[in-house]
Order: C-alpha cells, then sequence, then structure tokens
C-alpha cells in the first residue's frame, strides 16, 4: 500500500522547513510536494538542498493546482489568504487539510467551512499535545470557578508573528467562555489603554507580548480575593507544532469529510 503523499505549503518559511523535515524523517508517509508563492525563490531547487543537506531528487514548486493534485494530505501553515484558496484545491482533490494558519476573519472561516463538504479539514490554533491538554483543563477550570475569578489570558511569541492575540490564546479564551457558558465576543477585553474603568465582572482579558524568539508561552490566570491559579504552557522547540501537525493529518486520512480539531485527533 503507498503511503500517502503530503504537501507542505509554505515552505521556504521557518514552519514550512519544520514540517518538511518531519515528513521527510516520516515512515508513515511521503513527500508528495513542497509547495511556495510564485517568483519565491526556492521554486525549482532541490528540497534537499535548500534544507541544507544533500539532494533528495524532489524539486520544489510554485504549481499550486498540480502539487494538490497528487496529494493526499496537506500541512498548511501560511495566511488566511493562501489558506482559504488552499481550501479549495484540498476540496477538489479529497486530501486531508491541515490547517494551522492563524488570524481568520469569520468571512474565510465560512470559506474554509464551505470545503469541509469535500474533505477532512483539521484546523488548530495549536498543533501541541501540551497546548491541547492546557484548553481541556482551562474549560474544566472555569467550569467549577464562578465570576468571582477573574479570567486573563496572557500570550508571549517572536517579534515577527504578526497577528495578535495568538490562535493559541483565543482557543484558551474560547475553552474558558464554553466552560462559564458565556460568549467570547461579548466578554472579551483586548488591548487596554488609557482610562479604561474598572474591570468588568465575567470578562476575559487578552494581553499579548512580542519580542526575540520566543517560541510560544501561554498563561491562564484565574484572579479571585486573596488567591491566583496559573496554568502554564512554554514551547521552547517549534518541533512540537510540526509533529503535532504531521500527526494530524495522518489521523484524518480514514475520516469522513467534515471540520475537525486537534481535540478529535488527540482524542480529548
Amino acid at each position: 500500500m503507498e503511503l500517502p503523499g503530503i504537501v507542505v505549503t509554505g515552505a521556504s518559511g521557518r514552519m514550512g522547513q519544520m514540517l518538511l523535515r518531519e515528513v521527510l524523517a516520516s515512515d508513515k508517509c511521503r513527500l508528495a510536494a513542497a509547495l511556495v508563492r510564485p517568483g519565491n525563490a526556492w521554486a525549482g531547487q532541490d528540497v534537499g538542498v535548500m534544507l541544507g543537506g544533500q539532494p533528495i531528487g524532489t524539486l520544489v514548486t510554485d504549481d499550486a493546482v498540480g502539487a494538490f493534485a497528487a496529494a493526499q494530505g496537506v500541512l498548511d501553515f501560511t495566511t488566511p489568504a493562501a489558506s482559504v484558496g488552499y481550501a479549495e484545491l484540498a476540496a477538489q482533490a479529497r486530501a486531508v487539510h491541515m490547517i494551522g494558519t492563524t488570524g481568520f476573519e469569520a468571512e474565510d472561516i465560512a470559506k474554509l467551512q464551505a470545503a469541509t463538504r469535500h474533505c477532512v479539514a483539521i484546523r488548530a490554533g495549536n498543533t501541541s499535545l501540551g497546548v491541547n491538554l492546557l484548553v481541556r483543563l482551562t474549560q474544566k477550570v472555569a467550569e467549577v470557578l464562578d465570576a468571582d475569578f477573574d479570567i486573563e489570558i496572557v500570550e508571549a511569541h517572536h517579534r515577527n508573528k504578526v497577528d495578535a492575540p495568538s490562535g493559541t490564546a483565543l482557543m484558551l479564551g474560547e475553552a474558558a467562555a464554553t466552560g462559564r457558558g458565556v460568549d467570547l465576543d461579548t466578554v472579551s477585553d483586548r488591548g487596554r489603554d488609557g482610562i479604561t474603568g474598572a474591570r468588568e465582572r465575567g470578562h476575559i482579558g487578552f494581553s499579548s507580548v512580542r519580542g526575540g524568539d520566543i517560541v510560544g508561552e501561554h498563561d491562564v490566570i484565574f484572579a479571585a480575593n486573596g488567591e491566583r491559579i496559573v496554568l502554564r504552557h512554554m514551547a521552547t522547540d517549534r518541533a512540537i507544532f510540526a509533529r503535532g501537525a504531521l500527526k494530524a493529518v495522518l489521523w484524518g486520512q480514514d475520516k469522513a469529510p467534515g471540520a475537525y480539531d486537534m481535540m478529535d485527533v488527540l482524542g480529548l
């Protein structure tokens, strides 16, 4: 039985390169294509050479249609606009679309959802096992503690991250809101500045830190009078996200078309 072929989009980026290495090292799949945007300097070059090693006989491509046509799975950590376009191609190819991209607007989500009628789409703000356990813990703690405990989510990432709050922070916020039985959009506090007034009871606050090469740090703080509970996850190696994403795209190979997340993948 032939191993599933995996396309890595955004192959020249930091995460793309990590994903390429994970796919090439795996004995459960094969690299179908390393995809970059037209005009990218990697196009036409040998994947192995561009990763700093020996040639492997597979050239980087900027032909998205051709890459997807031969794929059973797609690892996609790019931009919202690119991911929406890739969702349509994944649906046409009936390929599992693992989406690690963050920063989507509501209209983007609607387009991604439409593609799930024809393919498996696994969308996750974070593909780390530890983070997804943190998400579940956050929901459980929020279920137990009432609004006497203020909830604040603090996230830190490297200086080049372009969206805030992070997708993971929003996952944690959704988990806390679900635990409390409220709508996150209604109780979310972001970007406090100036004379903001007292904190609203029951609201969920977000703070973002950007600097250096921080891979990813997330704290969920439950603060009441006289006590605090802090749930924390710290990522020190980006490979944890690549390993989780590869696990997800392989998990989806025998699943029915639809929308899934890492909780489904991990059985949480």
